[in-house]
């Protein structure tokens, strides 16, 4: 099975409206008041002051990024990123489900701009202008959520009318590209469980009896996502990251965090295994 039936690549555009503005009344004002040069620094207007609305868009949009960034693997500099084919329809759902929620929480916010407008004009005061604010149609357009899914493209397909000499020298350059790609993009499981298993590890060091450590349920739950995660991202068959990964969830199998909260020696047993793991393959 070739690379490019294992994966496709997508591209996720979110904006959202930054609703800030400088002042420069106000920049010069607070740098006059405090003798300081030109450049120290400027003053940024939040325009909807007074609701977190804007800024709870913001975070639900950085919080998709973050899932995409998860369960997808690098590919281009700026653009698509490669998603398994096997993570394909539960990718989708979730995005579809991502995509309703945004766009209900931005219709909230067109909906009641007006009443946002007022709000942010008593809590501004004198800083409140209306001309900083643009049309509530402006408003609307600046706020997106779009995928897009493409086929990820292999080594050998080039349709182009020029001489077999420099065709084959593209195709060449090319694979090259492609194959560094994609050793690139399979860094990013190994440093996941890297990062993970290191987390873990520490963790599970002997404590002195005044330490106390807190655990929490994900501490268990984590490790075993990463599990599941990892079977759908090695689209290369990696055979040393599938020993790395199965070593994890057979270190897993059965744990409880109550008894690791409560029993050094659980915690002895399963940090020797940890450690196992990180000292067994080349990071």
């Amino acid at each position: 099975m070739s690379i490019a039936s294992s994966a496709v690549l997508v591209e996720l555009n979110i904006s959202v409206w930054t609703a800030a503005k400088l002042d420069k009344g106000a920049t010069q004002a607070v740098i006059s008041n405090n003798n300081a040069g030109s450049q120290s620094g400027a003053f940024r207007k939040n325009l909807l002051a007074g609701t977190s609305l804007r800024k709870d868009i913001s975070d639900y949009a950085a919080a998709s990024r973050l899932y995409n960034n998860k369960v997808t693997l690098p590919w281009a500099d700026r653009g698509g990123r490669m998603l398994p084919t096997s993570l394909f329809m539960d990718y989708k759902q979730q995005m579809n489900v991502r995509i309703a929620h945004f766009n209900t929480l931005c219709q909230r916010l067109v909906d009641n701009y007006d009443n946002l407008k007022h709000a942010a004009q008593i809590y501004m005061g004198d800083l409140y202008d209306e001309s900083d604010y643009p049309s509530v149609d402006e408003v609307q357009s600046k706020f997106g959520f779009k995928l897009v899914f493409s086929p990820l493209p292999e080594a050998g397909d080039f349709r182009l009318d020029v001489p077999q000499q420099d065709l084959a020298e593209m195709r060449e350059q090319y694979e090259v590209d492609f194959n560094a790609r994609l050793n690139d993009a399979m860094r990013k499981p190994w440093n996941d469980l890297h990062t993970l298993l290191s987390s873990m590890s520490e963790k599970l060091s002997s404590s002195s009896p005044d330490e106390k450590k807190r655990w929490h349920d994900t501490f268990v739950t984590n490790a075993q996502g990463m599990c599941s995660l990892l079977t759908n991202l090695n689209i290369t068959k990696d055979p040393q990251l599938e020993e790395a990964r199965r070593a994890l969830e057979l270190t897993m199998l059965g744990a409880d965090i109550e008894e690791l909260k409560d029993d050094q020696l659980v915690r002895d047993n399963m940090k020797q295994k940890i450690d196992g793991i990180l000292g067994k393959f080349n990071w």
